[in-house]
Order: C-alpha cells, then sequence, then structure tokens
C-alpha cells in the first residue's frame, strides 16, 4: 500500500522496477490508466494491457459508483504516439461525460466529438458498458470492435454478446446514418465477462499458431472452473501468452474481466 501510495509521485520506485526504457506512448498512456483491480462485494473488475513498455493504441478503463460498474477497452488506430493520444482522449472524453451522468449514448457521442474535433484523422474501436450492480442487467455499445465474451457456470455461451457492431468511434461515426446501438442483457450471479483487443487471439502460440477464441476462452474457463481468482487468472494468461512469443508480441494485447457477485441486501 506504501508503495501504491507514493509511486505517483517519487520516480524512483519508477527508475527500480522497470527493466528497459519506456516509449513517450507507453509513458504517456500508463499515466492515464486506472488501477488494475477495482471491486466491491458485489462486482469485480481487473484487466492487464502488453507489452509494458511499447504500447500504442491499447487501453481500459473502469470505475465504480454506488449502483453502476463502468467498463470500457478501447484499439485506437496505428502504433505510434497519435494513437496514443488517441486513446488518451477518448480515455478523457469518456470520463468526462459518465462524470456528468452521461447515458451510453451520450458516452460515445462525448468521445465522438472530442476525436472529431481535435484529431479528426484518427479513430478508436472500443466496447463500453454499464453494470447495474443490484439487478446484474448489463447494458454495453460496440463500436467496431471484437465482440465481448460471457462464461456462465464455468463454460463460454457461445456467441451470448455477439451483436452488430456499429463504426469505430471517432472519424467514421461521422458517416453513420443511424444513433448508436444499446444492448442489454441479464447477468446471473459469477458470470463472468471478457473483453479484449485483436493482440490476444491474434498472438502465437509456442507452436507458431494464433492463440485464437477458442483457446483463449477455454484458458479463462479452466481457470474459473479451478476457483482461481479473475486478477491472478489474467496474469497468468498474459503471462503465457508473453512467455510463448519472447517478450515480442507482434500488437498490443489488453483483456479486460469484470464478474457479477450479486449480495443480496439485508431486509
Amino acid at each position: 500500500m506504501m508503495i501504491t501510495s507514493k509511486r505517483a509521485y517519487k520516480d524512483s520506485y519508477a527508475r527500480q522496477t522497470r527493466t528497459e526504457p519506456m516509449r513517450l506512448a507507453a509513458e504517456m498512456l500508463r499515466a492515464f490508466l486506472p488501477p488494475r483491480t477495482i471491486g466491491t462485494t458485489r462486482a469485480v473488475s481487473t484487466a492487464v494491457l502488453e507489452p509494458a513498455y511499447e504500447i500504442g493504441g491499447d487501453a481500459f478503463d473502469h470505475a465504480l459508483t454506488d449502483s453502476i460498474l463502468h467498463t470500457a477497452i478501447l484499439d485506437a488506430m496505428g502504433h505510434d504516439l497519435a494513437s496514443g493520444l488517441t486513446s488518451v482522449v477518448s480515455l478523457a472524453a469518456c470520463r468526462n461525460a459518465r462524470r456528468t451522468g452521461a447515458d451510453l449514448p451520450e458516452l460515445v457521442e462525448c468521445v465522438d466529438a472530442a476525436l472529431s474535433k481535435w484529431l479528426p484523422d484518427q479513430f478508436c474501436t472500443a466496447v463500453v458498458s454499464q453494470l447495474n450492480l443490484s439487478t446484474g442487467k448489463l447494458h454495453w455499445i460496440n463500436c467496431g470492435h471484437p465482440a465481448p465474451l460471457l462464461i456462465r457456470d464455468h463454460r463460454l455461451v457461445a456467441g451470448a454478446m455477439d451483436r452488430d457492431a456499429d463504426p469505430p468511434m471517432g472519424m467514421p461515426a461521422a458517416f453513420a446514418s443511424t444513433p448508436r446501438r444499446v444492448h442489454e442483457m441479464a447477468l446471473e450471479p459469477g458470470d463472468r465477462v471478457l473483453m479484449f483487443t485483436d493482440g490476444v487471439t491474434e498472438a502465437r502460440t509456442m507452436d507458431g499458431g494464433e492463440i485464437g477464441l477458442e483457446r483463449f476462452a477455454d484458458y479463462v474457463v479452466r481457470a474459473a472452473a479451478s476457483g482461481e481468482l479473475a486478477p491472478e487468472t489474467l496474469r497468468r494468461l498474459i503471462q503465457t501468452i508473453l512467455d510463448a512469443q519472447e517478450n515480442r508480441l507482434r500488437d498490443d494485447a489488453t483483456i479486460l474481466m469484470f464478474e457479477w457477485r450479486h449480495t443480496p441486501r439485508p431486509a
């Protein structure tokens, strides 16, 4: 706790924990990321993002209110400083809208407007969601991103969250002729929702093949069945991916997973 509280303003902690110089885009983006894991008795959300020192456009966000868990995962176009700026502006616009009480369509509209104004040639794919902590009702918007996965009763529910995606946030949104579509579903206690960027499923295994969606989901399902906590599941999974590629990913790899733990309020 002491290290966590001081590392934000004591550079000596960063210098002692880094094994190589951090690229500018990664330095900028990591300064905006929230804690890896947040939670209450009713929900937990955890995320990982690799590679540590050379990330370009991937980012994640999660936050809690008394009644809502907000989550987002982003993948900006490109792998340079401009893509990092795109993710940072998107995160800032997302949080700004969220903190003024915006609903999901308004939130995405704020991100569209910010990118169109300040970075008109950039865009990013994303999934943004809101989970009602009391009822388990989940709402989300998919902006050109891989569909999230639902794990229930220690198995993958195939296609549970597959929906037609809207255009990415930013420039492509200006050409959309219809409003953003909000999808919804009811979670059951113990359900885990898995969001990810394509750098995860396109990562290579030891035998040279892609991990793919099925193998990726199977790893998380097995971990859940063994009783492994969500943060440890993602830590082990991302380390397995890194080990298979000798710590040299071809693309950013980001995973965010949240679990609804419904706890009835006392009478």
